[in-house]
């Protein structure tokens, strides 16, 4: 339970229960998909949003909630890659987004404020000076800075000024209110036009798909250009308040965000699927015992992102096959500006109302340039190779008497692979470690006490129940073996 979760709950909506026709059907009810209804409501057309759980009750509920134009150290390294015009365009685009959250929630009780974002690094202030040098080049302030709030010493830190923060539950609670939505109500289908969903059918003039990872593999292919990490937080009393944000240079490192006068202390990120070190809590734990010793933890959780292979969310028309299907997803853990940035973009395709933003080609999804996607893309390959040759490995374990309380292996059962998983009471539970998605072996994760992709990030709990999509099917239980 995050600490959005813990101390806020967004209205009930109801479910579909007949088959209904539309101008724009989003699906998803997340921050982008209630951004991008929002915004085409603004525009004087009447969409609708379906939902497989709850507003706001996936990713978006694990965010740090953090709106800012700083997205690690990204303007250098797009200079570098694409050209300073599509640096410039990355800084226009998402200096666009913060405005508008700034603009829209200044009027919401959400807890909102401005404060300034830093990423610092316990190592060689050169990669902060070229940011900073490319990130002045296409307009944004900052300045490199020895002065911080953390509780160790830096050699540096990049400051982006006017950034900020917000509780993202409240926010969406108070944008969603005049839109319609349906909960409870999971899409399985999109075909001419059509969404086959739980309880009806919706026929509509625009579709988008914005359910964090898309969940249709063809055309579009995205499950092939994208992968997802995690990233595990803790939030704590008594630790410090800290008026800024503040991320590590090095992906191992951690990230701090005050939330009144609660801490949000996170980090020890990998790939979905790749976490048989696990301990991923407990040493996050012991480094907030280190830095603030006084310090309680109230809630612990993790979130999920798609990464793309050049690092630049995929925003627009589905695919050239697919007329009037649009896509907003791969945020690479900066998910309000890119879902504000998703908003834009697409609500200007669909409603004809306004200029599409110059910026927009920037984020097509049927991109590719070779020197920015190469080494992601020969990265996922491996991953998804390796994923598939998982299957054809021998199982982990004989028996399920061997496996200890509280832990799980593959077992081989009549000639098929489970996974197990023995309780602390010592009872057995069952699943298929063949991901229905597209059949890749599941892996164990003993942090969150679930199977997860290697290949694209589904998760399931630890008795088969769905977690994560691309995966649709919602139970993957099995018949467990007598204890």
């Amino acid at each position: 339970m995050s600490i959005w979760t813990k101390d806020y709950k967004i209205e009930a909506r109801p479910a579909l229960d007949k088959n209904i026709e539309t101008d724009v059907a989003v699906i998803g009810g997340g921050m982008a998909g209630i951004l991008i209804a929002k915004l085409l409501k603004d525009s004087g057309m009447e969409p609708i949003v379906v939902e497989a759980d709850k507003v706001g009750g996936g990713n978006t509920a694990g965010t740090t909630a953090k709106i800012t134009v700083q997205h690690g150290l990204t303007y250098a390294d797009i200079a570098k890659t694409m050209g300073l015009v599509a640096a410039q365009k990355y800084a226009d685009a998402n200096k666009d987004a913060l405005g508008r959250f700034i603009k829209l929630a200044k009027g919401i009780d959400c807890d909102f404020r401005q404060c300034p974002a830093y990423v610092y690094t316990l190592r060689d202030t050169d990669i902060l000076e070229r940011e900073r040098d490319t990130a002045e080049m296409v307009g944004i302030q900052a300045e490199v800075t020895t002065k911080t709030e953390l509780p160790f010493p830096v050699e540096g830190a990049l400051k982006f000024e006017g950034q900020a923060t917000f509780h993202p539950l409240k926010f969406l609670q108070e944008i969603s209110r005049d839109l319609t939505v349906y909960e409870q109500t999971q899409a399985s289908e999109v075909k001419d036009g059509v969404i086959d969903a739980a309880g009806g059918k919706i026929k509509a003039k625009h579709i988008v798909v914005a359910t964090h990872y898309p969940f249709i593999n063809f055309p579009g292919y995205y499950f092939l250009r994208m992968h997802q990490s995690r990233t595990y937080m803790l939030a704590l009393e008594n630790a410090a308040t800290i008026d800024g944000m503040y991320i590590d240079e090095d992906e191992g490192g951690n990230t701090f965000r005050g939330y009144g006068d609660i801490l949000l202390f996170g980090g020890e990120g990998h790939r979905t699927g790749r976490n048989k070190l696990s301990g991923r809590y407990e040493r996050l734990v012991k480094a907030a015992q280190k830095y603030y010793p006084s310090s309680r933890e109230i809630a612990r959780w993790s979130a999920q992102d798609c990464v793309t292979q050049d690092k630049i969310p995929f925003i627009g028309e589905y695919s050239m096959f697919s007329p009037n299907m649009y896509v907003a997803t791969g945020f690479r853990k900066w998910g309000m500006t890119g879902s504000m940035v998703a908003a834009i973009i697409i609500s200007s395709l669909i409603s004809g109302k306004g200029k599409v933003p110059e910026y927009a080609d920037l984020f097509n999804p049927a991109r590719f340039n070779a020197k920015a996607s190469g080494t992601g893309l020969s990265k996922d390959v491996r991953q998804i190779a390796a994923g598939f040759a998982l299957r054809a490995a021998p199982s982990e374990e004989d028996n399920p008497e061997a496996i200890p309380k509280g832990c799980a292996a593959i077992v081989t059962i009549n000639g098929e692979k489970r996974g197990l998983y023995k309780d602390e009471g010592g009872k057995l539970y069952a699943v298929s470690v063949k991901c229905p998605h597209l059949g890749c072996q599941l892996s164990w994760n003993p942090d969150e006490l679930s199977w997860d992709c290697p290949c694209h990030g589904s998760r399931f709990t630890y008795d088969g129940k769905r977690i994560d999509g691309p995966a649709e099917e919602n139970d993957i239980s099995r018949p467990c073996p007598k204890n």
